[in-house]
């Protein structure tokens, strides 16, 4: 079979998405690969595809249990045979899945990066034919990278230590030019084919909400109650506030599920299943939550805290509509999450770096968090702010996000960021940015008495402003260059170029924010509108033999079929094989498995209600 035939049996798609085909045509022609591709985008088709056409064995290094056991169910699922070794198999397991494997029974096996310095595994791959290695989650191997792990560093010898050097393929959805020269480098690649099909998720509203603390737990409650019927992901920086607001939701109502590493392992294996298998909507998690998860019809990602990096923020939000339709990305910001994240980052253990290798590292992590930080005090589009961080240059505003839909005032302060710079004059660069607030607004504290503050010419030079607007300038002058924050842990506000501050013409513009009643972008068109009241309906009756399904198969029910693809089977209402198989996701072995059930299905609706339209023609 060609690939464009192995995409359609066993994937039951009628053509590649963006930068698939590239990637899956280089791999076939020998050539190693890196492909830089946004969650969701398809990444591991490009490797699929290409294991079933290659003669021997594909081993696909991966960084999670729960993101290989996905993988395989969908892969077995699809009638790929697959299989995964990892530390939750025993050692008579492991060594039947590696006979079968010998055996030719399957084409492709996961395994963890430890894994390759087991002499088991290593001696099983030395005897076996490997025609390529797929290292999933690259980045993991740069140590610029924002989720190093020195366990992906054994990759490089394992491949050496196999007499035929196999093809190397290499997939992430977050890396940076500088790290993608890292993985290149790092993993030794040869002439590889580069694919980077583009950062942005246009299916995603990105949207930063300033809230402080004691009132975050309001909104989100409001949010889950206006969109009682959607999964979602509610990502907190700490366990105890994953703890604290599970404790909210449940005291209203809520059932939500919680993950964090504090929970035993057989109590976050049952809440991540009760998620994924449909059984509550919605979950409550830390950061260690949700890389292994390919749950297709999350609706909203809510970042309770401030990330630590872009990359971090961007694997995490685009956890949501993954399978194309419209999801919501909400950032809840306040001043606080940035101290806990540089307390966490103090905090960071470094197993097995040296001293110049740390210092390298926490510089980096201190970047990177001033980025996010960027990000949530952005006036500009949050999309574009996105994509230029990853290098990739936007001309216009996007429209869709939700600074894109505020309307902002702009006001000079050019005087008053000269007395800015006068009181950090004042003051030798010594103290923070709440002394400096302090000092300007002429605050009666006794911390600035103590240091002689209210004998400054600034104190209270600025009284006449409220505390927002002196915030919101500074961060205006943090960015423009006109004053820089140092890191560690006690920051303090410093001089720095002024000298365009004191040029004729010279402006300090301060853009502020106010929301418009009816944002535009929250009302592009969705894939089920397409659906009429009938179509609904339907959609309803399929989604739920799908649950009856994947109860009896005990499997997650977005593995048995997508909502993307139960859509189309409303649109379509198919009545025998061929336009069953028409019907995007729908495989051959999927249609063998379930097909009639689900045309039985749509027959009976249709018998029941023989006027019904279900699905009208929508521009795309």
């Amino acid at each position: 079979m060609s690939a464009a035939e192995i995409l359609k049996t066993y994937f039951g798609y009628d053509s590649f998405r963006n930068g698939q085909e590239e990637i899956v045509q280089s791999i076939l022609a020998g050539k190693d690969a890196l492909a830089i591709m946004p969650t969701g985008a398809g990444k591991s088709i490009c490797y699929q595809v290409p294991a079933l056409m290659l003669p021997g064995i594909t081993i696909v290094v991966s960084p999670l249990i729960s993101l290989m056991q996905d993988q395989v169910k969908a892969l077995n699922e699809a009638g790929i045979h697959a299989a995964f070794i990892n530390s939750s198999l025993t050692e008579t397991q492991i060594a039947k899945a590696m006979r079968l494997a010998a055996e030719g029974r399957y084409k492709i096996i996961y395994v963890a990066p430890e894994r390759l310095e087991s002499a088991g595994f290593v001696q099983f791959a030395q005897n076996g034919r490997i025609s390529m290695i797929t290292v999933d989650e690259a980045h993991c191997i740069s140590q610029w990278g924002q989720d190093f792990r020195p366990s992906y560093l054994k990759i490089v010898a394992f491949i050496d230590s196999l007499a035929d050097r196999p093809i190397v393929s290499a997939f992430t959805a977050t890396a940076t030019k500088e790290v993608r020269t890292d993985i290149e480098c790092t993993l030794k690649l040869h002439d590889p084919q580069v694919v980077v099909t583009g950062f942005d998720r246009q299916n995603l509203y990105y949207s930063v909400e300033h809230i402080a603390g004691k009132h975050k737990d309001a909104f989100v409650l409001d949010y889950i109650r206006k969109h009682a019927d959607e999964s979602g992901i509610i990502y907190c920086a700490t366990r105890k506030n994953v703890d604290n607001l599970y404790e909210k939701l449940s005291q209203n109502g809520i059932l939500a599920a919680r993950y964090h590493a504090g929970l035993d392992n057989d109590t976050r294996k049952k809440n991540q299943d009760d998620f994924i298998y449909d059984r509550v909507q919605i979950v409550i998690a830390t950061n260690a939550f949700g890389m292994g998860i390919d749950k297709s019809n999350v609706r909203f990602v809510i970042h309770y805290n401030m990330p630590q990096s872009m990359e971090n923020y961007y694997q995490e939000a685009g956890r949501a509509g993954r399978d194309g339709e419209n999801a919501q990305c909400i950032l809840l910001f306040s001043v606080q999450d940035v101290m806990i994240n540089r307390f966490l980052l103090e905090k960071k253990e470094f197993e097995g770096m040296d001293a110049d290798d740390i210092a390298l590292v926490r510089q980096r992590d201190t970047q990177r968090l001033r980025v996010m930080e960027g990000y949530c005090k952005a006036t500009t589009c949050l999309r574009n702010y996105i994509l230029e961080y990853f290098g990739e240059k936007a001309s216009t505003p996007c429209d869709n996000c939700g600074n894109c839909h505020r309307e902002y005032t702009e006001q000079d302060m050019t005087a008053d960021a000269k007395w800015v710079v006068n009181c950090i004059a004042e003051m030798r660069g010594r103290y923070g940015l709440n002394i400096v607030l302090g000092t300007l607004l002429g605050a009666n504290r006794a911390r600035l008495k103590e240091i002689g503050a209210d004998a400054y010419k600034s104190y209270g030079i600025l009284k006449q402003r409220s505390e927002a607007d002196l915030r919101l300038l500074i961060d205006q002058m943090l960015a423009e260059g006109y004053i820089v924050q140092t890191g560690g842990e006690y920051s303090v506000l410093q001089m720095g170029d002024i000298s365009r501050l004191k040029e004729k013409g010279a402006r300090v513009v301060v853009r502020k924010a106010q929301e418009r009643e009816e944002p535009a972008g929250r009302t592009r068109k969705k894939k089920t509108d397409s659906l009429t009241g009938a179509g609904f309906d339907l959609f309803d009756r399929l989604r739920q033999l799908r649950l009856t399904i994947a109860k009896e198969e005990a499997m997650p029910p977005y593995i048995i079929f997508s909502d993307k693809t139960l859509i189309d089977m409303c649109a379509k209402a198919p009545r025998n094989q061929t336009e069953m198989l028409a019907v995007s996701g729908v495989g051959e072995n999927k249609y063998q498995k379930y097909g009639e059930r689900f045309i039985q299905e749509i027959g009976a609706f249709l018998a029941e209600n023989p006027n019904a339209v279900v699905s009208t023609q929508i521009d795309e």
